[in-house]
């Protein structure tokens, strides 16, 4: 007969996949319930002793193919546990177990997880949420994973874990407008002005910009630590991180050799005695205990004098009887105060949470909150910062708890809901209905000196297709560098010039609009099309003219820098605005360009490619686009990165490669030598390149030259009179010289993983073998420098590359928005909660499409919330 328990080892497996890289195998985990189902079947045909466990593994198996994705880590966290039961399983599904916290499911009465063989009481570790940029799977530090030591065979701790401390009830629902205003207005009302509020932790408050209660409620906490039920002393062990809580037996100072201060205080529980030290303590810190003192003590253990253990420089907080907010659940801890702050600042926020958080208005409508299994905003405010017994912390950590899950919920479906009232009220504004018909399709491609691809026609004929109707388009044209976005933005241009309209090409720099005006000028030589430069006032009579020209509408395509946006310049009849590498420009900067005509059509272009994400959160108003194909004879570009003591070998092929004819840019990130960095710069580096690269002529390109010198330089250099063109970031975009087949980048380290992207696009542009070289100094480098460098030199896939720029910088850089101050996302994160984000825009939109007004009763509370609460960071995604 078979071994059981070879049909329950076979689970370990998939376990492992799902549970890989923080659950990102999760979601491609199909028809594991069935497989569960399967294994419990086989088990007890092999003759498997009913039992609990086993009973609650076919429970799990009945119920998880059709729980949602964010119930199934849960779920397989207690699959986990009751396998361990079972069978032996290897350490990593063992941790899986340990992590387990809730029980089988309601009908199978199997027992909670137990811990594993040899392991103790829980130790209250405190576990850390995401950091400021949070990344897409949460980590726990070794306090949180490392199993506690078992306890000492003389003490064993049998205490109850402390009674969980009652919450005070929830309001009823505001039903009435006055009845919500006068809940928001109390969630406004500022700290100073809630009395009794202890003045220190108001004040490191209000120094972050958190100034009213609405505000402190959304301070989030970056840790928890579960104090609920006391560990004991005697289960600490040397060089693992732990808790103890206990009485003060002695406060000691002395001197010590150099004749700074030490002090040592003795705590102790009923399983032992542990010393506390503390080097060069502050003079507060020396008035502050005293024999008798309750103290809560963290940190790392080591063995003191005579084999008894130690904790140096530990988080110590004083424990007062009856301190629900410190003692007997499980705590927060937050950014930034230090550890003796922390107590004065919980009862505080403990405080805010029992007496407002009731307070908080539902803005999500019933029936949304009701399907998507959403609990009551009062409460999730309060579990966020005081979670309730039993949670689980790495859980809370990763922000994947209930109360967490609402918040983020909220967040994105009201971002969501702008978008898409947004997109239902610019079909409904009249806009242009251009003329398009296949003999002007076949004249706007005529001057193109080339053959489109398969994708380019795709995106043209639906820019065509959008230009025909009578609402405005609002298009998203991406794709990667290189792939022909100029080409399919002329056609565009075309259509809206035959059909008697001008349309505008903004740049975001000068560079990049000269040469987008010499290509279009190049293609439409002799074709009676006039197209206009619009540069900076400053350059005179040429500007004049160029300007006039746009206003009087003989200039029927104008291209331009910022300087379009100028209240001087005018258009005859502008129809169609494009706006070149999107993320570069502000968005109101983009809607005046977009006041110049009345409804034109909008195509935004980007080579930095979206991820989905992204896209749908910030830009779900706009038709997308992509263009997923290069043109033919653009050649993959090798990427190698160059450690300090590695330059002279990076130095040496650029010159190999000069001297087979070929020409090469070297990128600086500073203009001029600067006391107050010792990075390198273009101007010192022009120099020396010119004496080690001597006869080939090097030559200086950055944003501080005039810009006829720049035009200049860059003539020398498509001319190939120039060898290397040495410069700064402003050839990121739009330079294009094919003989060219280097990209150097000097402090690689201190640019955007998008950035680096799109510099190594200015190579590979003809049929040679390019190289990109990233010279670093990783002695200066974090680990996030490192992990950029590893990115680009494994994958050329823009789309790849901005998921992974997602990850590290978070959607601001990516967006354009970090010029504006405004936080795009205070909880959310796109990496991670991206079944969230699918969940809230479904609901999202359906409620535009039920009720575009919002004028439901039902709805009342969200639109007021729209209009209100969330309308400044909203408008960061209103305008395309």
């Amino acid at each position: 007969m078979a071994d059981p328990a070879a049909f329950l080892e076979a689970l370990v497996p998939p376990i492992r996949f799902a549970a890989r890289d923080g659950f990102a195998g999760l979601r491609r985990l199909a028809g594991f319930g069935k497989m569960l189902q399967e294994a419990v079947a086989g088990a007890r045909r092999a003759g498997a002793p009913d039992s609990a466990a086993l009973r609650g593994l076919l429970g799990e198996g009945e119920r998880f193919d059709a729980l949602p994705l964010a119930e199934r880590q849960r779920a397989l966290l207690r699959v986990s546990a009751l396998l361990a039961a079972l069978v032996p399983v290897p350490e990593e599904i063992a941790e899986l177990a340990r992590r387990a916290r809730t029980p089988t499911p309601k009908g199978k009465p199997g027992p909670a997880p137990t811990p594993a063989p040899g392991e103790g009481p829980p130790r209250r570790a405190r576990v850390e949420g995401p950091p400021a940029t949070p990344a897409r799977t949460p980590t726990a530090s070794r306090r949180d994973t490392a199993p506690p030591p078992a306890p000492s065979a003389a003490w064993e701790d049998r205490s109850p874990p402390h009674p969980a401390v009652p919450e005070p009830p929830l309001l009823p629902e505001a039903r009435t407008p006055a009845e919500r205003a006068a809940r928001r207005a109390r969630l406004v009302t500022r700290l100073a002005e809630v009395p009794g509020l202890h003045p220190a932790p108001r004040g490191l408050l209000e120094e972050r910009g958190y100034l009213t209660v609405q505000d402190a409620l959304g301070f989030w906490p970056k840790a928890w630590q579960d104090r609920s039920r006391p560990a004991p002393i005697a289960g600490l062990k040397a060089g693992e991180e732990g808790t103890a809580l206990g009485q003060v037996t002695h406060v000691r100072s002395a001197r010590m050799r150099s004749g700074k201060p030490i002090l040592r205080l003795g705590l102790q529980d009923p399983s032992g005695r542990l010393e506390l030290v503390f080097f060069n303590p502050a003079p507060w810190r020396m008035r502050q205990y005293a024999a008798g003192d309750t103290l809560l003590a963290s940190g790392k253990v080591s063995e003191g004098f005579g084999g008894k253990p130690q904790m140096s420089q530990p988080e110590v907080e004083k424990v007062q009887p009856g301190d629900s907010a410190s003692f007997g659940r499980i705590v927060p801890f937050y950014p930034g105060p230090s550890d003796w702050q922390h107590p004065a600042l919980r009862k505080l926020m403990k405080r805010l949470c029992d007496e407002f958080a009731p307070q908080a208005v539902e803005d999500l409508p019933a029936a949304v909150r009701e399907r998507r299994g959403l609990v009551p905003v009062g409460q999730a405010l309060r579990h966020v910062h005081f979670p309730p017994a039993g949670t689980d912390l790495l859980l809370a950590a990763g922000r994947g708890t209930p109360a967490f899950r609402r918040l983020v919920f909220e967040e994105l479906f009201f971002l969501q809901l702008a978008l898409a009232l947004r997109r239902r009220g610019l079909r409904r504004d009249p806009g242009i209905a251009f003329e398009v018909t296949p003999e002007r399709m076949a004249a706007a491609l005529a001057p193109l000196p080339f053959t489109l691809t398969r994708a380019q026609m795709k995106a043209i004929e639906q820019i065509a297709a959008d230009m025909a109707r009578p609402e405005p388009m609002n298009r998203l044209l991406q794709g990667d560098v290189g792939s022909g976005k100029t080409a399919v933005a002329f056609a565009a241009a075309m259509l809206a010039v035959q059909a008697g309209w001008q349309a505008a090409i903004m740049a975001p720099t000068e560079l990049l609009a000269e040469q987008h005006a010499r290509t279009l000028r190049g293609w439409l030589a002799g074709r009676g099309v006039e197209v206009a430069l619009v540069a900076a006032q400053a350059r005179g009579k040429e500007q004049r003219e160029a300007r006039e020209a746009v206003a009087a509408g003989r200039a029927r395509i104008a291209v331009g820098t910022h300087a379009l946006l100028e209240q001087a310049v005018a258009f005859e009849k502008l129809g169609l605005v494009v706006v070149d590498e999107q993320h570069r420009f502000g968005v109101l900067q983009r809607a005046q360009l977009m006041a110049k005509g009345v409804r034109p059509d909008v195509l935004v272009m980007t080579a930095t490619p979206i991820p989905r994400t992204l896209a749908l959160a910030f830009y779900g108003d706009l038709d997308q686009t992509t263009i997923s194909e290069l043109p033919p004879g653009r050649t993959p570009v090798e990427t190698k990165v160059f450690g300090e003591s590695q330059r002279a070998r990076a130095l040496e092929l650029l010159r190999k490669q000069i001297e087979a004819g070929r020409q090469a840019y070297v990128v600086y990130p500073l203009v001029a030598e600067s006391e107050k960095t010792d990075l390198a710069d273009a101007t010192s580096g022009a120099a020396e390149l010119a004496q080690a690269l001597a006869p080939h002529a090097v030559g200086l390109l950055h944003g501080q030259m005039k810009p006829e010198e720049k035009e200049r330089v860059m003539g020398r250099f498509r001319s190939g009179d120039l060898a290397v063109l040495v410069a700064t970031t402003v050839i990121e975009v739009g330079v294009d010289v094919p003989n060219a087949t280097v990209m150097a980048v000097e402090h690689a380290e201190r640019f955007g993983l998008s950035q680096l992207h799109q510099l190594r696009g200015r190579v590979g542009r003809g049929a040679a073998r390019s190289h990109c070289l990233l010279l670093a100094h990783f002695g200066r480098a974090g680990q996030d420098a490192r992990e950029r460098l590893r990115v680009l030199a494994r994958t050329q896939d823009g789309f790849e590359i901005a998921r992974a720029d997602l990850r590290l910088r978070g959607p601001g850089e990516l967006l354009g928005t970090r010029q504006s101050g405004q936080q795009l996302l205070e909880l959310a994160d796109l990496y991670r909660d991206e079944a969230i984000l699918e969940e809230a825009r479904e609901e999202a939109f359906a409620l535009a499409e039920a009720d575009p007004g919002l004028a439901r009763p039902e709805n009342a509370a969200a639109r007021e919330a729209l209009a209100g609460r969330w309308s400044g960071r909203l408008s960061l995604a209103q305008v395309g």
